[in-house]
């Protein structure tokens, strides 16, 4: 099942500075703060800030839906068309994401919560 977007992580060059902008625009404090990544929590929507992201070809913005079956999902969605980009993986706490690409080349992330 999809449990829609839930969670939008942002590529950044400059962590502090965005960690500036994106503690101004939220007004909340983050919930995660570390050198490789910041991440704020507001209401069931988590905002991330990826240090990284450039680096591991994130263009933009990615979107992630929150799925229940984070294999499944990826299967199907390979089955009709989409392409690997990341391949599933643990990111801490339970939680495992995944990254595709669309015959468009739109990028859709997936999430699993523990």
């Amino acid at each position: 099942m999809n449990e829609g977007i839930k969670t939008i992580i942002y590529p950044v060059q400059d962590l502090e500075k965005a960690k500036t902008l994106f503690g101004r625009l939220l007004g909340v404090e983050p919930t995660a703060d570390a050198p490789y990544y910041v991440g704020y929590d507001i209401g069931d929507q988590h905002v991330g800030l990826d240090p990284n992201g450039h680096r591991h070809g994130q263009n933009g913005p990615t979107a992630y839906h929150d799925v229940d079956d984070i294999e499944g999902t990826m299967k199907a969605l390979l089955e009709a068309g989409a392409e690997a980009v990341q391949d599933i993986k643990s990111v801490g706490g339970g939680k495992r994401t995944a990254v595709l690409k669309d015959p468009d080349g739109n990028i859709i992330g997936l999430t699993q919560n523990p």
